[in-house]
């Protein structure tokens, strides 16, 4: 009898383990999928990066499963408004402008931006005191990500630059070597790793300080959501506080980069 007793009381609770399992929540997350080091797809077609190893600990640390969706950049949070995901885990820097339709939890990443430009321009954008130089743009034309901080940036404090648009990070890339455009604004981080570092950057270097403006940068890069889902928003937070602090978040950086890239504080 006992052993029976046993054998049921195991059977039930594997049976409550399996229906817990199956009835977890699931969570659709938009990315963009192909902004290497952070969410891309490998020769295989799986997706990985940064924002992929941040979402996919976040999921296992409140209790859910998650399904990837690739979107693309400019109507990522069009597409989070129109629930065709839940929540938005694509680098995207937490800013003013962005919190007026979306919700953000604890920043994972740091947010900031600087210029890549050919050596042979000896391109002048900012003086000897960090100040922007509005007359080393003239005759300048610049590749910057459509919709980004980047975009802010630029026509805040230079709106009559010359300015190509594009929609993805890697055709942008593909115009500077090309000598389509003399300079690009984009995330220093995937810079080095990507281009700088490779024999393609030789040619190139960075122009001007590294920029982080909270104005135009926000205070880092969060997952987004959208508004009136506090419950949920806390147990991002509590997720993301708990991958800082015990040492998630550096050891998912430091796969790709030789440094931590979330913030300190």
């Amino acid at each position: 009898m006992k052993i029976f007793m046993n054998v049921v009381v195991s059977g039930i609770v594997l049976s409550f383990m399996m229906a817990s399992l199956a009835s977890a929540e699931t969570l659709r997350v938009g990315t963009e999928c192909t902004y290497h080091p952070f969410n891309y797809r490998d020769s295989s077609g799986q997706l990985q990066g940064y924002d992929v190893d941040v979402a996919k600990e976040v999921a296992v640390r409140i209790g859910a499963k998650i399904n990837f969706v690739c979107q693309k950049w400019d109507g990522m949070i069009p597409a989070l408004l129109a629930n065709k995901f839940d929540l938005i885990v694509a680098s995207m820097s937490i800013t003013n402008k962005r919190k007026k339709k979306i919700d953000f939890s604890f920043p994972y990443r740091v947010s900031i931006g600087q210029f890549i430009g050919a050596k042979s321009k000896n391109l002048k954008f900012f003086n000897a005191d960090d100040s922007v130089n509005r007359n080393g743009f003239n005759g300048v034309r610049i590749g910057i990500e459509r919709a980004t901080t980047y975009d802010n940036w630029i026509q805040a404090k230079v709106p009559d630059a010359d300015i190509a648009f594009y929609d993805s990070n890697e055709a942008m890339y593909l115009d500077l070597k090309a000598g389509r455009v003399d300079a690009i604004m984009t995330n220093p981080m995937k810079a080095f790793l990507r281009f700088l570092s490779k024999p393609d950057g030789a040619g190139y270097e960075v122009v001007g300080p590294q920029l982080a403006e909270e104005e135009y940068f926000g205070i880092g890069v969060g997952i987004g959501l959208r508004k009136g889902n506090d419950a949920l928003l806390s147990r991002l937070d509590v997720a993301l506080k708990s991958m800082a602090k015990d040492g998630s978040l550096e050891r998912f950086a430091k796969k790709i980069f030789p440094f931590t890239i979330h913030p300190l504080d």
